[in-house]
């Protein structure tokens, strides 16, 4: 092993290879991105400058066996970047915006490029792109390709694989995938590109990416409301989307338990809504009118108060309310500070939700006591929520049956996945069969195979290890 590291020595230098406690400096840094994240220790992490040095190193990698990690920002929940024993792969060296192209409307990036610092530089041209997550300040996009990140907007503009029009990856043998394509339509084969995108780096690594831009919306109103009962919560998402004509680019719900741990100390956050309501849902609507937009989305929610759908609601009257009212949302470092959680990401039908959290919930109170702490928000909008579980005794083992009683009422419901947008790596690739079917984790063994014969990619990751 070490002959293959002083093989990337010699040809990328002593500074895109580190070792020891420079490794360990780098692998600390990047593990203060996530919630509990735990990326083990690395081998080596090797920082490349271009996509012909990844090449490089993949091409030594797969001669040797040599298993490799890909690093993007490494704030994802399900231990998808752990690199125990192998080489971490980090992009942070290839960031750069390579091109913004105004008349066609597409961003040209290589994948170690941070998620705010491409979206601002959209935002400098008048454009928008529409990806946003609360980890946008180290998430790189790189790695929301390779996990098919969601966020808060995917109700009004998609996932990650919507706004993605090209990209250039490597294979596990070094082999360079350019398929930089910057047309919407494009039909000449097959679109080697998804092969890429939501693979969590088990197929290849993507080193850059033509990301399709909107223009930028005129108008932006946000919107703080309360709702008592669950089944309001799709009717008032109805009417909004029906009523703002297209422009409802969120709908955000905040669960009681969630509202309260972001608005009291130790959070910075203060209730802008009373406490004491079910649900709080932060809306955002995006226009063309800065006056006929704020307008028309304060009659539409009058309405919806009027009808009883919306109990209390306050308005943000500027740019310092929306992003408080936005902070309270991201907030969500605040569930971990009565101790550890076990974290969640499911997708299911909004008319199973209540169904599914009474079971769950009824569940985990069985097992541990009034004193499992159970808390949830979600994009409700696209179907997402997220769940976090808090035991005192927390163990491996408690961990494990808690995934069961969240995984276990999925498998019942048809339709549901055990992975909104988080994706599955370690922790969930034993439950992956509640989401896919036989063939389907079949043909995913067989597009592994194919790409990766000899599984130096990410091992472990996403595919359930063989019957």
């Amino acid at each position: 092993m070490t002959s293959v590291i002083e093989q990337l020595e010699a040809a990328l230098g002593r500074g895109a290879v580190l070792r020891g406690a420079a490794a360990l400096e780098v692998r600390d840094a990047a593990q203060t991105h996530g919630l509990g994240a735990d990326l083990g220790v690395p081998l080596a992490v090797l920082r490349p400058r271009s996509t012909a040095e990844v090449s490089l190193i993949l091409r030594l990698a797969h001669a040797a066996r040599q298993p490799v990690v890909p690093w993007g920002g490494c704030t994802g929940l399900v231990d998808g970047a752990a690199a125990a024993g192998a080489l971490a792969l980090s992009l942070e060296r290839m960031s750069a915006i390579e091109e913004i192209d105004e008349i066609n409307r597409v961003m040209r990036a290589q994948a170690g490029c941070i998620l705010q610092n491409a979206c601002d530089a959209a935002e400098t041209r008048g454009l928008l792109l529409p990806l946003d997550l609360g980890a946008r300040g180290s998430a790189t996009l790189g790695g929301v390709i390779a996990t098919n990140a969601g966020g808060n907007r995917v109700l009004r503009w998609g996932m990650t694989r919507d706004m993605v029009l090209g990209l250039e990856a490597v294979l596990a043998d070094g082999t360079v995938i350019n398929s930089l394509n910057t047309l919407i339509k494009n039909n000449a084969g097959y679109d080697l590109k998804q092969l890429f995108i939501g693979s969590e780096g088990t197929l290849g690594v993507v080193t850059r990416a033509v990301l399709r831009l909107r223009s930028k919306p005129l108008s932006e109103n946000v919107a703080l409301l309360a709702v008592e009962e669950f089944e309001l919560l799709p009717r008032t998402l109805r009417r909004l989307e029906r009523e703002l004509g297209g422009s409802l680019s969120s709908f955000e719900v905040m669960w009681a338990e969630f509202y309260r741990l972001v608005t009291t100390v130790p959070a910075s956050g203060r209730a802008i809504l009373p406490h004491g309501h079910r649900f709080y849902v932060l809306v955002e609507s995006r226009g063309v009118s800065v006056q006929a937009d704020a307008e028309h989305f304060e009659n539409v929610l009058a309405g919806a108060l009027e009808d009883g759908e919306v109990v209390d609601a306050v308005i943000a009257k500027s740019d310092t309310e929306r992003k408080a009212m936005w902070s309270l949302r991201d907030d969500v470092a605040q569930v971990t500070r009565d101790g550890p959680v076990s974290a969640f990401d499911v997708s299911l039908k909004i008319d199973d939700m209540p169904g599914y959290l009474d079971e769950v919930h009824r569940a985990l109170v069985a097992r541990w006591g009034s004193e499992c702490r159970f808390v949830v928000w979600g994009h409700l909008g696209d179907g997402n929520l997220h769940i976090m579980v808090g035991i005192d005794d927390s163990t491996p083992q408690s961990h494990h049956e808690i995934e069961e009683r969240i995984y276990g009422p999925l498998r019942t419901r048809p339709g549901s996945s055990i992975s909104g947008e988080h994706g599955i790596g370690l922790q969930k690739r034993d439950y992956l069969a509640c989401s896919r079917t036989p063939a389907e984790i079949a043909m995913m063994r067989a597009l592994k195979t194919a790409l990766d014969p000899h599984g130096i990619l990410n091992p472990g990751k996403v595919l359930p290890a063989a019957d």
